[in-house]
């Protein structure tokens, strides 16, 4: 008589793979009271804007209509929701000026895709208003600008949030980076990041606020983003006067990679991500770089100017 056959004990389920390694290098904090305070190269600081005009030409409006502010108490470079641009002259001294011209194009993003404005909803409708969760939203943020605007003359800078650091895809939104991971596994090591309240909305305490001098006011910053928004898509230009035939355009507006933005994206990829994600996230029926970058005015017609309004009362 033959006892009960023994089943094979299950085999343990292997672990996820850990995160990639974060490249972060931390900023080095601010002098203390007795220590020597290192000025602000603002040569070297404008020269590297000039750099991010020279290799993004199309950003040329937005990122003149910066205000910089020096500020020690700042980790790196941050921007605040009217349009300042508050400046660590401890990193600028530290970074190379490519690298410092990437900075510039990464910071201004954060206002161009109204960032503040989807951090503040995402924040209002998960009742997320902690550090914790502010940081969460800057990470969010850094993913949907740091997997699009780098190359091309501009190098990425170590320390860059990437999706990749999760095994997360390239491509998203930041309304869809915080639907899929925690980011658990990079606040420890980016607990440094602040990019101001131009990436979440929540103000910092070393912003100057709506009664600062130098913010500009929401028709301003409006008028900046249909700019933008205008150099992005281009527009075909008038036929040459000094004969040559053919038709001229102002500017191809390529993309780092060659090749037109909207095309690259695809309206077929726009309408499947427009259809996961809510309106006031996303410009529904658009590419997602004219998605990102364009300001809601963008939508409809251009604004009629003054002449054009006083013809129409008549």
């Amino acid at each position: 008589m033959t006892g009960p056959t023994r089943r094979p004990l299950p085999r343990p389920m292997a672990r996820p793979a850990p995160p990639r390694p974060v490249r972060a290098v931390r900023p080095a904090p601010p002098p203390g009271p007795g220590e020597p305070r290192i000025p602000l190269d603002m040569e070297k600081l404008l020269a590297a804007r000039l750099h991010a005009v020279k290799v993004r030409p199309y950003l040329a409006d937005a990122l003149f209509a910066l205000h910089v502010i020096e500020d020690p108490t700042v980790p790196t470079m941050a921007v605040d929701v009217h349009w300042r641009c508050y400046v660590s002259p401890g990193f600028v001294a530290l970074m190379p000026v490519e690298e410092l011209a990437g900075v510039w194009v990464h910071e201004v993003s954060h206002l161009l895709r109204d960032h503040h404005g989807r951090g503040e909803r995402h924040a209002r409708e998960h009742e997320e208003f902690g550090p914790g969760e502010r940081l969460r939203r800057n990470i969010a943020a850094d993913f949907e600008i740091n997997d699009d605007i780098y190359g091309d003359g501009l190098p990425l800078p170590v320390g860059a949030a990437l999706p990749s650091m999760l095994r997360l895809p390239d491509g998203l939104l930041m309304e869809e980076y915080l639907r899929a991971a925690s980011m658990s596994g990079l606040a420890a090591d980016l607990a440094w990041l602040d990019c101001g309240s131009g990436a979440d909305g929540q103000q910092r305490p070393w912003e100057l606020g709506p009664e600062g001098a130098n913010g500009l006011t929401r028709q301003q910053r409006d008028a900046v983003r249909f700019r933008v928004a205008e150099g992005i898509r281009g527009r075909p230009g008038r036929r040459r006067r000094g004969g040559g035939g053919g038709r001229r355009t102002r500017s191809n507006r390529r993309s780092p990679g060659g090749s037109c933005w909207g095309r690259r994206s695809g309206l077929r990829r726009a309408r499947r991500v427009s259809a996961r994600t809510t309106p006031t996230a996303a410009r529904p029926g658009a590419p997602r770089a004219c998605r990102a970058w364009c300001c809601r005015a963008c939508a409809g017609p251009r604004p009629a100017s003054a002449s054009s309004s006083t013809r129409q009362a008549r």
